[in-house]
């Protein structure tokens, strides 16, 4: 064996299964991808392919000096463009529907192939996605490509969220395809991202299903679905009904713990809630700086429906179309189905405020519960709101800040409430039986020092699509470690603390496609 060659040693790592395959053929459709001109890794994640169970040492040996590592470093950059397929792999797209700004449509992977599923080595399964690899019968005359910048947005704010703590989508890697993508502003250099995901079952691959009548690939797919996310639930007396509670309670989970970071997904359609709770699909995504529920990023939605204040009824009303389309199979009479998804659909609200109250209290450092816990949140919120507030630092720094320095319209009276309020803040403090030090170590792991800045984000976008990606991969590593507020404060760190100039007023992003 060469000193490059890592085909073998169990091919690489890669153990590809395929079980998504044996679903009913409406759901899925054989397909490869096209192939690119002149594959470069601009980054990958070494931990993340080791935790897959991929032999990344062997890969880095291969791209070592000289001419093996040259080759070797070829090699990685093509399997994670498309060019060659990893041992074992069956590619395929997947098809489902979803409720674009509210509006049904036919969808389906456009420009994302499934490479298969990858078995870790606990045993643990996890798509591996080729984004951007090329058109699939479901591109409805799109070109199946994606963008340079595109898609490293995705690579650092899905790794930023894995850093926080909440459940996402995966990055592995990102090559550029040595090829131009064309869109509304010009052509831009084109990639290919590689995602690893828990799955891509989606409330859209419901709707696709329900939207063919056919109940028996229904069944089938509530099957799947809880024996690869919900295996506790399988057996249960009413299968579609317990998938649906049980999504019901991640989803509230998942919208409170975006909540909590000050998340903006942006674009929530249906076919972007993944049934298996992780956040998935980041196009017109960013982090909210200055506190205001009406906050909105998305270039396309000028009326706010996906708005920072907007996600958790958002969700409900996706949750309640997934409901719609699992109603033949929660009853065979449609009264008593109606009924029973009602009466599910009811716990989401209920459920979000529970785990959103819960995170807020972690955040002030709050350890057991006060009737005016929700009062003394919403006071501070106000004051953020009306103050123009930077959302994450102020909630880091609650215990020394000056209010005239916590944002643009932080000024003489609203400096003299937020000290109103941060007095009533150490009084419910003073209630509880724990130390100050304990105090700190509950908010220092629910505050976090750092976020993907969005004017940081851009600047590492803009040097990457000029050939430089140092600018980048010092950003991935100041956000890899966002709830170290000692390395925060730090003189190399403590710039990516720093909101816009702005406050972040105006800053749009866009989906890529």
């Amino acid at each position: 064996m060469s000193g490059h060659d890592f085909s073998n040693r169990a091919a690489g790592g890669w153990r590809l299964e395929h079980s998504y395959a044996q679903l009913p053929s409406l759901l899925h459709v054989a397909v490869g991808p096209t192939a690119v001109r002149a594959p470069r890794r601009v980054v990958w994640n070494r931990k993340l392919a080791e935790e897959l169970g991929l032999d990344a040492a062997a890969w880095a040996r291969a791209e070592g000096a000289g001419a093996a590592g040259a080759e070797g470093g070829r090699r990685t950059a093509e399997i994670f463009s498309g060019n060659v397929l990893p041992p074992g792999a069956a590619p395929l797209a997947q098809a489902y529907a979803g409720h674009q700004y509210g509006h049904f449509t036919t969808l389906g992977d456009g420009r994302a192939i499934l490479l298969g599923e990858q078995i870790t080595p606990s045993g643990a399964r996890f798509d591996v996605q080729l984004k951007g690899a090329g058109p699939t019968p479901y591109s409805r005359a799109g070109d199946g490509r994606a963008t340079l910048s595109a898609m490293l947005r995705e690579y650092v704010i899905s790794e930023a969220m894995h850093a926080l703590g909440i459940p996402t989508t995966r990055s592995l890697a990102v090559v550029a395809t040595g090829e131009e993508v064309w869109r509304q502003d010009g052509a831009r250099p084109g990639a290919v991202l590689t995602r690893v995901a828990a799955s891509h079952i989606r409330v859209g691959t419901f709707e696709w299903v329900a939207a063919r009548r056919d109940e028996a690939a229904l069944r089938a797919l509530v099957d799947y679905t809880l024996q690869r996310h919900y295996s506790e639930l399988v057996g249960a007396e009413n299968p579609a009904l317990a998938l649906l509670g049980a999504v019901i309670e991640r989803q509230a989970r998942l919208i409170a713990q975006w909540m909590g970071v000050g998340f903006v997904h942006g674009v929530m359609n249906t076919d972007n809630m993944a049934l298996s709770g992780e956040t998935i699909d980041y196009g017109p995504c960013a982090f909210m700086e200055a506190y205001d529920p009406a906050t909105v990023f998305s270039s396309i939605d000028r009326d706010g429906r996906y708005a920072y204040g907007n996600q958790a009824q958002i969700a409900q009303w996706n949750l309640a179309r997934l409901a719609e389309a699992l109603l033949t199979v929660l009853h065979p009479q449609e009264e008593a189905a109606v009924a029973l998804a009602n009466e599910a659909l009811g716990g989401f609200e209920k459920s979000f405020q529970r785990q959103w109250l819960a995170g807020m209290r972690r955040k002030l450092g709050l350890f057991n519960e006060e009737p005016e816990d929700l009062a003394l949140i919403e006071a501070l919120l106000t004051w953020m709101h009306a103050a123009k507030a930077d959302f994450t630092n102020t909630f880091g720094e609650l215990e020394t800040l000056g209010a005239t320095e916590a944002g643009p319209g932080s000024e003489s009276g609203s400096a003299k409430e937020f000290e109103a309020w941060r007095e009533r803040w150490r009084a419910r403090l003073a209630r509880q039986s724990q130390t100050a030090e304990e105090v700190g170590r509950l908010r220092r792991a629910n505050c976090p020092a750092v976020i993907p800045r969005n004017h940081r984000v851009e600047e590492a976008l803009a040097a990457a699509e000029q050939g430089s990606v140092s600018v980048l991969e010092r950003l991935l590593a100041v956000l890899a470690a966002p709830y170290d507020s000692a390395r925060a404060r730090a003189a190399d760190v403590a710039e990516y603390r720093v909101p816009a100039p702005d406050g972040g007023d105006g800053y749009r992003t866009y989906c890529g496609t």
